[in-house]
C-alpha cells in the first residue's frame, strides 16, 4: 500500500511533545485522590504502576501498526487494512462512531476538571464552572484554526510548562518528606487477595485515563516526519517518561500529605499540597500551572481527534462534509467544528467521573481489543519482512493487551454495558446506512 506525503511537518520533538500533553492534563491532578482513597493500604502506587505497564504493552501494538502506516486517523485505517474489505469497512466505521461521542466526552472531561480546579483561586458556583468549561473549548477551537506547523511550535511551548510544573511539584515534595508509603503488603495482606486486585481494577480506570494519550501521534501519522522512526520513539519515550513524573508526583505529594486522610472528593490536593510546604500564594500559583497544563492538554487532544472523522470521510466511509480541509490553512476545519462544538455541549452537561468511566468503556472494545484482533491479522496476511518496527516477543504483548483491557472493561461497571451499546448501535447504524446507499 503506496502512503501518500501529505503535510509531513511535525519533527520528534513536535511528536512526543503533543504525546505528552494529551497524557498529562488535568488527569493525574484529579484523579490521584480517587486512585488513593481505593486503597486501605496505601499500596496506590500499584495502580500506577498498572497503568504504565498497561500503557507499555499497549503502546507496542500502536507502534508496529502507526510505522507501518501512518496516515492520518490512525486507528480508521488500521481497522480498514486489517480487518479485510468487508469486516475493515465495518470496523472503521464503528471506531469514527465512537470517537464522534467519546472524543468529545474527552474534551469535555478536561473542560470540566479545568473549570473544577480553577475553584481554588475563583469561588465558582455550578453554573459559572459550566460556563467556564464551555468557553475554554471555544477557546481551544481558535488556537486549533490554524496551520500545521503552527501548531506544532505551540506545542513544545504548551510541553514546556506541563514538564516545569510537574518537576517543581515533585522536588518541592521529595525535599518536605515526612510520611512514608508503603510499596509491599504488610501485616496479613497480599498482592494475591481479592480485595488488592479489585482495588487495582477501580484505582486503574482513573490512571490509564490520566496515560491515555501516548497513541495521539498515531491520529497524525500522516503529518509526522520520518513516521517509520518517528512514532514508535514518540510513544515509549512518552509513556516512559510520564509513568515517572507520575510516580514520583505521587511519592512526593504523600510524602507530605498523608494518605490515610485523603478523602475521595478531595478538588484541590496538589494545591493544598503546595500550599502546606510554601503557603497560600504558592499553592495559587500551582493551581495557574495545572490550568495550564488542563489546557495544553485539550489542545493535543481536539488536534488529534479532529483528524479520524476526516480520514473516514475521505475514505467515503463517514458523512461526506468531513473530509474537507481549509481552503488556504489545510487542516480538516468541518472535523474541529463539530468536535469542538460537541464538547461544549457535553461539558454543560456530564460529571466528571462518569464521563471518565465511560471514556474507557467506550473505547475498549472498538479500538483497543479490536487493534489487538487487526496486528494479528496483517501478520498472518502480509508477513512481518517489511514492518518498520516489530514487537518483541510476539504474540505475548498481545495476548497481555486483550486480557488487560477485558479486566479494565469490566471494571468500569455499569459503564461496561453503556460501551456495548454504543458498539452494537454503530452497527445498526452501519448496515442501516449501507443498505439506503443501495437503494439510491
Amino acid at each position: 500500500m503506496s502512503l501518500p506525503q501529505t503535510n509531513r511537518k511535525l519533527n520528534l520533538l513536535h511528536a512526543t511533545s503533543i504525546n505528552m500533553i494529551d497524557m498529562v492534563g488535568i488527569g493525574p491532578f484529579v484523579v490521584m485522590p480517587m486512585v488513593v482513597s481505593c486503597f486501605h493500604d496505601g499500596l496506590f502506587l500499584w495502580a500506577w504502576i498498572f497503568g504504565a505497564f498497561t500503557a507499555f504493552i499497549d503502546a507496542m501494538i500502536w507502534s508496529e501498526l502507526g510505522a507501518k502506516y501512518p496516515l492520518a486517523g490512525g486507528t480508521y485505517n488500521f481497522h480498514r487494512i486489517a480487518f479485510g474489505e468487508k469486516g475493515g469497512r465495518l470496523m472503521s466505521f464503528l471506531f469514527v462512531w465512537q470517537t464522534s461521542i467519546q472524543a468529545p466526552l474527552v474534551v469535555a472531561s478536561g473542560a470540566i476538571g479545568f473549570a473544577q480546579y480553577l475553584s481554588y483561586l475563583v469561588d465558582l458556583n455550578f453554573i459559572q464552572q459550566k460556563l467556564i468549561s464551555g468557553g475554554l473549548v471555544i477557546l481551544i477551537f481558535l488556537l486549533l484554526y490554524r496551520k500545521i506547523e503552527t501548531v506544532g511550535k505551540i506545542s513544545v511551548a504548551l510541553w514546556s510548562v506541563v514538564v516545569l510544573t510537574v518537576v517543581w511539584i515533585i522536588i518541592s515534595g521529595l525535599t518536605h518528606h515526612q510520611y512514608s508509603i508503603p510499596f509491599l503488603p504488610q501485616g496479613g495482606e497480599s498482592f494475591f487477595s481479592y480485595a488488592f486486585w479489585a482495588a487495582i481494577g477501580q484505582g486503574s480506570v482513573n490512571t490509564i485515563y490520566s496515560y491515555l494519550g501516548y497513541y495521539n501521534v498515531c491520529h497524525l501519522g500522516g503529518e509526522i516526519k520520518k513516521p517509520e522512526r518517528n512514532i514508535p520513539k514518540s510513544i515509549f519515550i512518552s509513556i516512559a517518561g510520564i509513568a515517572l513524573l507520575y510516580l514520583l508526583m505521587n511519592i512526593s505529594v504523600m510524602g507530605v500529605v498523608p494518605w490515610v486522610s485523603v478523602r475521595e472528593d478531595e478538588r484541590y490536593l496538589v494545591s493544598t499540597f503546595m500550599a502546606q510546604i510554601y503557603g497560600h500564594k504558592a499553592g495559587m500559583i500551582v493551581t495557574v500551572l495545572i490550568l495550564w497544563i488542563a489546557m495544553a492538554s485539550l489542545f493535543a487532544v481536539v488536534l488529534g481527534y479532529s483528524r479520524v472523522p476526516y480520514a473516514a470521510a475521505a475514505d467515503e466511509n463517514f458523512f461526506k462534509v468531513f473530509s474537507k480541509l481549509h481552503p488556504t490553512k489545510k487542516f480538516p476545519y468541518v472535523s474541529l467544528i463539530v468536535l469542538c462544538g460537541l464538547g461544549f455541549i457535553f461539558s454543560l452537561l456530564f460529571k466528571l467521573a462518569d464521563v471518565i468511566s465511560s471514556i474507557l468503556a467506550m473505547r475498549i472494545l472498538v479500538q483497543f481489543i479490536g487493534q489487538s484482533v487487526g496486528v494479528v491479522l496483517l501478520r498472518k496476511r502480509f508477513g512481518t519482512a517489511d514492518l518498520p518496527f516489530k514487537m518483541s516477543l510476539y504474540p505475548v504483548p498481545v495476548i497481555l493487551s486483550m486480557l488487560i483491557w477485558l479486566f479494565i472493561f469490566l471494571s468500569t461497571g455499569w459503564f461496561a454495558l453503556w460501551g456495548a451499546l454504543i458498539a452494537i448501535t454503530g452497527i445498526v447504524v452501519f448496515y442501516f446506512t449501507k443498505q439506503f446507499k443501495r437503494t439510491q
